[in-house]
Parts: C-alpha cells; sequence; structure tokens
C-alpha cells in the first residue's frame, strides 16, 4: 500500500463531509483570531504543545516525527507531543469544547474546509506571526497553495506540502499507435484518446483515456484547473453560470465521452477496473493508456513495476488557451494554530518550521512523495527527482496552476458541480444552461444558510 493511501480517501470524503464539520464549528466558542497569543516560550522556559495531525501510515509517521525531532533539537525549550490518525470532526470537537484537551498545532488534509476554519476564527489568523517574522507569503508560497490556504484576507493556515495533478501516458501504447509525445491541447487530446482507443466486443481492450467523472482523478475540478475559471463573483455568489470556462469544460467532457463511445459503455468498462490506490489501478493494467493523476502515483508505478514504460506530462489545455500548458490543479495538506491556544507563539515556532524551514519541507516531500510547498524548497538540491516527478514540481510552480477556493460551507459548492456534471455527461440533464443555473442558486443558498 502506498504511503499517500489514506491521505486520497480522506480528502475525496471530504466534500461530502464538510456540513457536518460546520455544525461543528458553527457551535464552536473558539475565541479571537488574531494571531496575539503569547506563552514563556520566548524567554526560553520549557513549553510542551500538542500537534494533531492525520498521517497513520509507518513511512508517514516516521517522516513526521523525524521532524519534529529536527524541531526540538532546534528548540530545547519546546517539547512536542503529536497525536497521529486524527480527522477533521475529532479536531473540530476538540476545538470547541476547548481546555486543555484541545490542541494546539492542527494539520489537515480538508483543504476543503480552510473556509470554515477562517471563517469561524477556530484557526488563529497567520499574517501577525508571518509579519513579525518578515515572511513574505507570495515570495515564499506557490499562488495556487497560498490560495487555498485562506478565506476572504484571513491567512488562517499555510501550506505543509502539497499534490499537483498532471498526464500519466503510456509510451509503448504511444509508440504502438504511431503518436510522438503526449498531447498538449483538448483537440490533440482528442485526437490521441481515440487514436489508443481498441475495441474488443461491445467494450475495449485499452481505452485512451477514461473520461467519466466517476473515473479514477477525472473529477469536475480537476478538469477545471485547466481552465481557471471563477468559482464565485466579487460578491461571494457562485459564478460558475456566468463564467463560460465551467460550461465550456462540460461541453468538453461530454463530447470526449461522445467520442470514445458513450456514458452506458465507459461505464460499463469503468466497472471493470481495479482498487485506484493498487497493482490493478486501470493505468498499471494497460486498460487505459492515459489517466490524470497526482505526484504520488510515481511512487506507486516505480513499486509496482508495470510491464509498459510510461511517463508524465502537464495535462493538456483548452485550445484557446493553449500558452498555459504546464498548469495543473492543485491542492494539499494544511496546518493551523488553534484560536483556543494558550501556547501560541510557541506553536507558531512549529508551524514556521513545517512550513518554511527548508530541509524540513524537503525531507518530509521526499519521505512521502508529495510536492513541496515552498519555492526554496522546489528548487532545493536535496529534493528526490527525477523527469517523471519533475512535471509535478513544475506544475506546482507554474503560475496559472490554480486550485478550488475556500468557501464557508466547505466543498459543498463542489459537490453541487460534481452532481451537475454526473447528470450532463449521463444525458440526464440535457439542458447544460438551466443546469448551470439551477446549480448556482443552489450553491448561493446553501452558502447562506452555512452563515
Amino acid at each position: 500500500m502506498h504511503s499517500t493511501t489514506s491521505r486520497r480517501g480522506r480528502r475525496t470524503i471530504a466534500a461530502v463531509t464538510g456540513s457536518a464539520v460546520l455544525a461543528l464549528l458553527a457551535t464552536a466558542c473558539t475565541g479571537s483570531s488574531d494571531g496575539s497569543g503569547s506563552d514563556d516560550s520566548a524567554s526560553g522556559k520549557d513549553v510542551t504543545i500538542t500537534f494533531w495531525h492525520g498521517w497513520n501510515q509507518p513511512a508517514e509517521v516516521k517522516a513526521i516525527n523525524d521532524n519534529i525531532a529536527a524541531f526540538e533539537k532546534a528548540h530545547p525549550n519546546i517539547h512536542v507531543k503529536t497525536t497521529e490518525n486524527i480527522g477533521d470532526d475529532k479536531v473540530n470537537q476538540a476545538l470547541r469544547a476547548g481546555g486543555d484537551a484541545a490542541p494546539d498545532v492542527v494539520s489537515s488534509f480538508t483543504t476543503n474546509n480552510v473556509g470554515m476554519f477562517c471563517s469561524t476564527k477556530a484557526f488563529a489568523d497567520l499574517k501577525p506571526f508571518l509579519a513579525k517574522d518578515n515572511i513574505d507569503p507570495a515570495k515564499t508560497f506557490p499562488a495556487a497553495m497560498l490560495n487555498y490556504t485562506q478565506f476572504q484576507g484571513n491567512q488562517c493556515s499555510l501550506p505543509l506540502l502539497g499534490d499537483a495533478f498532471g498526464l500519466y501516458y503510456n509510451k509503448k501504447a504511444f509508440a504502438d499507435a504511431g503518436i510522438a509525445g503526449p498531447p498538449k491541447t483538448f483537440s490533440e487530446f482528442a485526437e490521441t484518446a481515440t487514436k489508443l482507443t481498441l475495441a474488443e466486443g461491445d467494450s475495449y481492450k485499452q481505452l485512451g483515456f477514461m473520461p467519466l467523472y466517476h473515473g479514477y482523478e477525472s473529477t469536475t475540478e480537476h478538469f477545471l484547473g485547466q481552465y481557471g475559471p471563477s468559482y464565485f463573483d466579487a460578491s461571494g455568489k457562485s459564478s460558475i453560470a456566468a463564467d463560460p470556462k465551467i460550461a465550456a469544460m462540460m461541453n468538453w467532457q461530454k463530447g470526449l465521452v461522445d467520442k470514445l463511445g458513450g456514458y452506458d459503455k465507459l461505464d460499463k468498462f469503468r466497472a471493470t477496473f481495479g482498487e485506484e490506490f493498487s497493482a490493478k489501478n486501470p493505468f498499471h493494467t494497460g486498460q487505459v493508456a492515459m489517466a490524470i493523476d497526482g505526484e504520488w502515483r510515481t511512487a506507486s508505478l516505480a513499486e509496482n513495476k508495470p510491464d509498459f514504460e510510461w511517463a508524465t506530462a502537464p495535462f493538456p489545455v483548452p485550445d484557446d488557451q493553449a500558452s498555459t500548458w504546464g498548469r495543473g490543479y492543485q491542492t494539499g495538506t494544511i496546518i493551523g494554530i488553534a484560536s483556543t491556544s494558550k501556547k501560541q507563539a510557541a506553536a507558531w515556532e512549529l508551524t514556521k518550521f513545517l512550513t518554511t524551514d527548508t530541509d524540513a519541507v524537503v525531507s518530509f516531500a521526499n519521505a512521502i512523495h508529495n510536492v513541496p510547498s515552498t519555492f526554496a524548497a522546489l528548487d532545493s538540491p536535496k529534493l528526490i527527482s527525477d523527469p517523471n516527478f519533475k512535471t509535478f514540481l513544475d506544475i506546482a510552480k507554474n503560475a496559472n496552476s490554480s486550485t478550488t477556493p475556500a468557501s464557508v460551507n466547505g466543498g459543498g459548492y463542489i459537490v453541487s458541480v460534481q452532481n451537475l456534471g454526473y447528470e450532463f455527461e449521463s444525458g440526464r440533464q440535457t439542458d447544460l444552461a438551466a443546469g448551470l443555473a439551477a446549480t448556482a442558486k443552489e450553491i448561493d443558498a446553501a452558502i447562506a444558510q452555512a452563515k
């Protein structure tokens, strides 16, 4: 089992569980988020802080513990008590209760919940801490990562490693089809996917690409990352019906579904796929010749050793945005300081170390095969990389890369867009404009209720 399996599963579920988390946070008495906490750590007195995180695989836990040990060596008066395998629901219950049982520092895989952490002031605003130590966030962290760690000007969290999404392709299948290299635009992608699709009866011997939203990582938000849409307007209202990029993506995806055999045929083939995080992943087995996936897949492929040569590239972009090729969707792990913490000065020292110390970020990235979350770490000579992993480092550094913005009700709006996608790709919804308008109203109503 690859070390990021648990992270992927939790983050996929995150959008669905957002409302439950919000209900907890809405009733929380979490105090101030002004980042002004102080304690005795600055004077050299011993302080013990608690750090809750979600990692639970042995390699992950060892990697975070190694960084904690390095921090304690550099800060001998600050002691860190860690608790692993903690989900957001438990975090929010503890923050609501407050008291000595609540954590000081929290790491979450759920970027979808940043809007709730910030708006409810469950996490302290880190801008005063950053300013005090002369850290310029825009010069330290890639823009997409910085985007998913703040909400409406409140920088209540920071990036702690990230994920970037790109294209994986089967080089043997490409050679057999006479295709020289990876496609860069969506028209090239459709042509390539069609050439790589080999029929077998009423199914496929090989499918060029699985475009269905229920496919592995082929989600609405990952595809939209290639367009750079706005999800909300300046007033905070859903803009999915007004932004033509949303409709363009859905029409592109539906066109690809139809071109590669239609929804029913593709969905039937999808049912034959093995588990995503196993050697039976359809890209590993050769059932699909191209896939959209994150950087962690490079380690899985190196471990499972499929019987073909493979490579990575940025995922294609719309033809009218060809110059932005190299971009990709980004997400990642976030870390913040509980507003209830009475040891925020010490908590900040740990948070600062884990997120901005280049060696700490690089060693953690090397250990769990994720993308580093600072510009310095992305360029560090100590970073273990190869041409296939470098693809994702470049995507992380690309100024056109994007993410899904934080919202007060977590990932609820993402689920709404996904649900429309399911309806449209299957043909159950034939009027896309009406579907987008209805979905925008649904999103606005859910956000208004959350507020």
